[in-house]
């Protein structure tokens, strides 16, 4: 489990297949940047740009994970150099300064506003039709790994946009500073949404159409 709160932005320095062909997947070297790393250890769990991975290999100041096709086929900004926002998994004890944030993506939206609104940040976001339903006013969303607020929800024929003030901290210390009109972002909706989704939907609902994890 994660907060959503981004320790550091680092950044993926390699990308490198790990066999032959389209099913293959990648292994990721990642400059750690600001993230510590003296307490790692092979096989915990680091959240990048919004999506779980195992560190697989360890070094000063980097770490290496290997990310399925499936993962790739459900994300973006894993499949190439670039920067990433960075989270360890949160220990018990640790404060809870974001919300819930499982690592799973749930889809890729599209940002279709990102301007600057007085001292603030206005991003708008179009969320894939599947997942209209878990979002709501002042609910939570995670957008490359961040926890964010939604502040105002709009169907459309396309998807749903949503609309997301920023705060200048936000920007200054995420990729977040990096999106512009049309920039794929992460998604992940709010856990307890998924779960009253599966209270009120009845215990032998299958998952909807294109909702799935990486």
């Amino acid at each position: 489990m994660f907060t959503g709160i981004i320790a550091a932005v680092g950044r993926i320095t390699e990308v490198r297949p790990l066999g032959d062909g389209e099913e293959a997947g990648v292994r990721l070297s990642i400059q750690a940047g600001g993230l510590p790393l003296a307490a790692t250890r092979l096989g915990d769990s680091i959240a990048i740009q919004g999506a779980c991975m195992t560190v697989v290999a360890l070094h000063e100041d980097a770490f290496e994970v290997d990310v399925s096709r499936e993962s790739l086929d459900r994300t973006c900004g894993l499949d190439r150099p670039g920067e990433v926002n960075l989270e360890h998994a949160l220990r018990l004890g640790d404060s809870l300064d974001g919300h819930l944030v499982s690592g799973h993506v749930d889809g890729v939206g599209r940002v279709t506003c990102f301007d600057a609104v007085a001292e603030s940040t206005e991003l708008r976001i179009i969320v894939p039709a599947h997942l209209s339903k878990y979002l709501a006013y002042k609910g939570s969303v995670t957008v490359n790994g961040v926890s964010l607020t939604v502040n105002r929800v709009d169907d459309q024929e396309e998807g749903t946009e949503i609309s997301i003030n920023l705060i200048p901290h936000t920007v200054q210390v995420t990729t977040l500073r990096n999106l512009e009109v049309g920039s794929p972002v992460n998604l992940e909706i709010d856990l307890i949404a998924r779960y009253v989704e599966r209270m009120v939907g009845g215990m032998g609902m299958a998952a909807p159409a294109g909702l799935g994890a990486a």
